[in-house]
């Protein structure tokens, strides 16, 4: 795909709002917009997730109150082409229950898949919607006991984001496969990834290279 002049929406977390980088401009979707000619804005809100949360706390009210579902609306109805990229708080610090494949409900991760794809769609119906799983990050096989009082880990995630956008027939860049940057190993975090969960400059010019290339691939 011809990617110069296209209009592309980011919707995303911390990470697509620039949390390790230097300033916007240091960004995957702006340095995907500085070397293909792609028109690239983004609605990156840090600590988002996919589905609703379900406890709200006061001092993480832009967090609780800003689910991707929500924020579909306002994004640019031109647009040629949307990616979402999150996942990764919803791991982290969500307590919404994982749920099932048959789910409908934004209180669930599959659900709040299953009703952002919807939204997406209708708003979107002849651009193209891809999605991006979640990097690696550190303790992500750490069981997490949350409110939802289930076992998960970060994969669990990634499965159920490329499972309900396949079904929707929606192209996935499986970052958690090949993104190339995997922070458990020592010199791999100290080059992409120093916190262990927010990419660096050069892992965003890394995942710049894989989004870029992914997208040409699309027709």
């Amino acid at each position: 795909m011809e990617l110069k002049g296209k209009k592309i929406v980011f919707l995303g977390d911390s990470i697509t709002e620039g949390h390790g980088v230097a300033g916007p401009d240091k960004t995957y979707w702006s340095v995907l917009g500085q070397r293909t000619g792609a028109l690239c804005t983004a609605d990156g809100i840090g600590g988002t997730r996919i589905a609703q949360q379900q406890h709200r706390l006061e001092a993480t009210a832009r967090h609780d109150d800003n689910p991707f579902f929500s924020r579909v609306d306002n994004l640019d109805p031109d647009a040629d082409i949307v990616v979402v990229f999150g996942g990764t708080n919803d791991y982290g610090h969500g307590d919404a229950a994982m749920g099932n494949f048959e789910d409908r409900t934004v209180d669930t991760f599959y659900g709040a898949c299953h009703d952002l794809c919807l939204r997406l769609l209708n708003k979107y119906p002849s651009a193209i919607i891809v999605f991006m799983t979640p990097l690696h990050r550190l303790q992500e096989d750490t069981y997490r006991n949350v409110r939802a009082n289930e076992v998960r880990h970060l994969s669990d995630f990634v499965r159920a984001i490329r499972e309900v956008a396949e079904y929707y027939s929606l192209p996935v860049l499986d970052l958690f496969r090949v993104a190339g940057i995997q922070p458990s190993i020592e010199g791999q975090r100290t080059l992409f990834m120093p916190d262990g969960l927010h990419p660096n400059e050069a892992g965003h010019q890394r995942i710049a290279d894989r989004l870029i290339a992914f997208l040409n691939t699309l027709a």
